[in-house]
């Protein structure tokens, strides 16, 4: 399966009047190879398994497996590099849901908003919460977050 997604800083807190749900999130690396990314998420009482490839532009190969948390947990002394702590909220705006991230912990500050497109040329409204696009800086990625000197 292929993820397309754009990811921007957020320039205010606006989204959390639009959000229609929110989740906590924990989730780390087993690999963070710049072409093969395995990644545990524990995403409230649910944990998932997923395996991305390499990026090219803003798409990539993604497939995404349940896991049972006790086996998520189990994962976690196998992480490489730090653990991501986050709550994540879901925004539906003009036709398109966004995740917002507002990161914990020592990204604590750090507000990325993300929209997943079904090809990389569909257009969408950019939300008034939405600043810079950070798709192509990998300071951004999730994987280089985990990244204990960042």
């Amino acid at each position: 399966m292929k993820e397309i997604e754009r990811k921007y800083m957020v320039i205010s807190d606006s989204y959390k009047d639009l959000a229609i749900n929110r989740f906590e999130i924990k989730q780390w690396y087993l690999s963070r190879d710049k072409n093969r990314i395995v990644r545990v998420r524990i995403r409230d009482k649910a944990a998932f398994l997923t395996i991305k490839g390499a990026t090219y532009g803003i798409e990539r190969d993604e497939f995404e497996y349940r896991i049972p948390v006790e086996d998520a947990l189990s994962m976690l002394p196998l992480a490489d590099g730090r653990v991501i702590e986050k709550t994540r909220y879901i925004v539906d705006y003009s036709g398109h849901k966004w995740e917002v991230d507002e990161f914990h912990g020592s990204h604590q500050g750090l507000v990325l908003a993300e929209i997943e497109l079904e090809s990389a040329d569909e257009a969408f409204d950019l939300p008034h919460f939405a600043g810079k696009e950070v798709s192509d800086d990998p300071r951004y990625f999730n994987s280089s977050l985990a990244n204990p000197d960042s």
